[in-house]
């Protein structure tokens, strides 16, 4: 709204950077440019399926409520998720993870920085909390990996980044530890 205001004929977009809604691309602006556009061969090659619009619609009518925003839209709630929760979910589940794991590997809460996104927020970070998992025994990339690549094929998959021979897996966007621990049964290493 702001660019249009200053005077910009038109705008483009991400739908999922900007709206944390389906990856989209958006053009907004003047309905002379549009109607051009919209008339132009590439548009139908360019042109997004009926389940991104449908997606993109509910997201557009979730700003219609501001205060169900964080509720509504994953994205805004991680983004915004109180650090203190962050750190209380690592502080909670660091145990289960570690009993898991067994003595050949060490568990613990460490602060660590999220990245915000790729795209639009290349090096943009926020504090979050992690279980960092390192072995116990000297020889440790080959096994991280093992574990990483475990970690990834549970049914609901749990990406981490290997960092300095630690596994990180950060919380920031955990929204189910009921189900976190409940699947660390089916960890095969």
């Amino acid at each position: 709204r702001e660019v249009l205001d200053a005077g910009a004929d038109l705008v483009t977009f991400s739908g999922d950077k900007l709206l944390g809604g389906p990856q989209a691309g958006l053009i907004v602006g003047k309905k002379v440019l549009l109607d051009r556009i919209k008339r132009h061969p590439l548009k139908r090659a360019l042109r997004v399926s009926k389940l991104t619009l449908a997606a993109l619609e509910a997201t557009l009518i979730a700003y219609r409520k501001p205060d169900h925003l964080t509720r509504d839209l994953p994205s805004l709630w991680a983004l915004t998720r109180p650090l203190e929760e962050v750190k209380a979910l690592a502080d909670y589940l660091q145990p289960h993870c570690a009993a898991k794991l067994g003595a050949q590997w060490r568990v613990e809460t460490a602060q660590v920085m999220a990245q915000v996104g790729s795209g639009s927020l290349p090096i943009d970070v926020i504090p979050s909390f992690a279980l960092t998992i390192v072995s116990n025994f000297r020889k440790r990339g080959s096994g991280l990996k093992r574990l990483s690549e475990a970690f990834r094929k549970l049914p609901v998959p749990v990406i981490g980044r290997i960092t300095d021979d630690h596994l990180i897996l950060d919380l920031r966007c955990l929204r189910d530890e009921k189900e976190f621990i409940a699947q660390l049964e089916e960890l095969k290493f």
